[in-house]
């Protein structure tokens, strides 16, 4: 997928939103397609701000994982990643429905390339020598393990070192690699930290990465021999790049790193990177924001503005992981409840930058209360009763009186809020503000009671304002949700008239989302089909 907003790359800098690039060992679980919506109603909500946005995700294609499941299903490295690209990682971006700038993969040409140009110049700049490596790797994490970072094993590794992540003995390694001076640059880390407090969020990543960081960097190997499936060294063709020091620099690759000054691409990278924040997993933050910065130093480049290290998603408590049987494929979630109910559940239940824990109950009973009998049920009402009192065309108000004020006000305050809240990386925090208003809303509707209203034809210019506000208010509960469930959003936007009255919803502006009035009276409204229909009665096995 390439620029759908058919965005130019000259002038203003665009904001830069990255997801990890997954490793492709394998299919996508729920804790990839996570982070996935979270990158993706970040990039809706800025444009719905009116700015440019460059959203990147992609895949991690090399390393030892790959090369050797890929030996393991008798297939070429490169097979094996074609096949899993185009049948579980492209298609899970449809399912979720993002709207991604552009997708890489560490196998395409311009990356390559433009790795081996990074690597050179960081090697011109004094950052990279030859040494020999041992000690131990876990090929689960792709990483060079120091002693502190192993525990010890339980079960069948009792007595032995394991990965706290995968559970697993690292491997003991002995090469003759190149190595990537860190060291060096551990000072210049810390003062920039210290200068950009707001550089690592949240506060917890910020304080594990201070610590690390203040506890001394040793050298690391930013090259393999052992391993053939990578990217050459130019001028060491026997070693390849070490798979991270190859996968992070996709955010600079894909961007036009290194491009022919002049060129479209030099021009996108002068006005995209570096990044305005990388959403990460908390366990690869060091790789982020020690390693990534270090690179980009050691090469003269600028540093993201932000690395925002997520929680995990746990199932049974335990992190999602497709070795221990708890990821949940996200086809397997929306073909139940619909993409909008999924990208709402996630980014509303769980405060980003902590842990949470997905249930099917939960996600259940806050898609019956808060989207189908909350949102759900005040769009159908709001349409039905234009439709039978108002011959389906939206009545001109009267004076606005103390209860319509209040659902005004609450307008007011909510979607500015929303919007601090979203700079923040609060989705819980935003979505809920809108929520408020909804539920304002129907309990306005509860009280004035328009269907007593109706049957006085002393009171039709009260019911017209309590239409009129039930409808106006949906406009704007409309624009500001649109990030969160876009699909929902089209269909209530045409159900109110808005497209033909103000145009496509996503060129509506947040900033001017809570003026009230702009709902033309004169809009013809409809009543569609549910926005959040009757869930199947079985829950599907997961």
């Amino acid at each position: 997928m390439s620029n759908p907003a058919g965005e130019s790359f000259s002038g203003e800098k665009a904001y830069y939103v990255t997801t990890p690039i997954y490793y492709v060992n394998d299919a996508p679980h729920i804790g990839h397609a996570y982070t996935t919506t979270a990158g993706d109603v970040l990039t809706r909500w800025h444009r719905q701000r009116g700015e440019k946005v460059w959203y990147l995700t992609g895949v991690d294609e090399h390393g030892t994982k790959v090369q050797r499941a890929a030996e393991a299903g008798g297939v070429t490295p490169q097979e094996w990643v074609d096949r899993l690209v185009a049948e579980s990682w492209l298609p899970v971006l449809e399912t979720v429905d993002a709207v991604n700038d552009d997708f890489i993969r560490t196998t395409e040409d311009r990356h390559v390339q433009r790795v081996q140009k990074f690597w050179e110049q960081v090697r011109e700049n004094g950052y990279v020598y030859s040494a020999p490596y041992e000690g131990p790797y876990c090929v689960g994490c792709e990483e060079f393990k120091l002693a502190g970072d192993l525990v010890e094993g339980t079960g069948e590794f009792a007595g032995q070192m394991v990965c706290p992540v995968h559970g697993k003995p690292a491997e003991e390694l002995r090469e003759e690699n190149w190595f990537f001076q860190l060291s060096a640059l551990a000072d210049r880390l810390i003062e920039h930290y210290e200068t950009h407090p707001q550089a690592v969020r949240p506060q917890s990543a910020y304080n594990e990465v201070m610590s690390f960081l203040r506890g001394g960097l040793v050298d690391i190997s930013m090259s393999r021999s052992s391993v053939d499936w990578g990217i050459p060294l130019t001028w060491d063709p026997d070693q390849v790049v070490y798979v991270w020091f190859d996968a992070l620099l996709n955010y600079a690759t894909a961007t036009g790193y290194g491009s022919e000054p002049g060129s479209a691409d030099a021009a996108k990278y002068a006005t995209t990177f570096p990044a305005d924040v990388h959403l990460v997993g908390k366990d690869i933050l060091r790789f982020h924001a020690v390693y990534w910065p270090a690179m980009l130093m050691a090469a003269a480049e600028p540093l993201p503005k932000q690395v925002f290290a997520h929680g995990w998603l746990l199932v049974g408590g335990e992190k999602m992981s497709k070795s221990k049987l708890t990821g949940i494929a996200p086809e397997q979630i929306i073909d139940h409840f619909g993409s909008d109910a999924f990208r709402y559940y996630f980014m509303r239940a769980i405060a980003f930058g902590q842990d949470g824990s997905f249930s099917w109950e939960d996600m259940s009973a806050r898609y019956t209360s808060e989207l189908a009998n909350g949102l759900g049920n005040l769009a159908s009402r709001a349409t039905a009763m234009v439709g039978k009192y108002r011959e389906s065309v939206l009545p001109e108000p009267g004076p606005l009186g103390e209860q319509e004020m209040a659902v005004v006000d609450r307008l007011a305050a909510a979607i500015p809020a929303a919007d601090a809240a979203i700079e923040e990386l609060d989705f819980a925090t935003a979505i809920g503000e809108v929520r408020s208003v909804v539920e304002l809303v129907n309990q306005y509707v509860t009280e004035v009671e328009p269907w007593v209203l109706a049957k006085d034809e002393a009171l039709a210019q009260r019911l017209d304002t309590v239409l009129y506000t039930m409808c106006e208010a949906l406009r704007a509960i409309a624009v500001a949700y649109n990030p969160v469930m876009p699909k929902a959003m089209a269909s209530l936007w045409e159900q109110l008239g808005a497209d033909a009255a103000l145009g496509e919803i996503a060129a509506q502006r947040l900033g001017d989302a809570s003026r009230w009035g702009q709902l033309p009276p004169g809009a013809v409204i409809t009543k569609g089909a549910a926005l959040f229909p009757r869930l199947p009665d079985e829950s599907p096995e997961i």
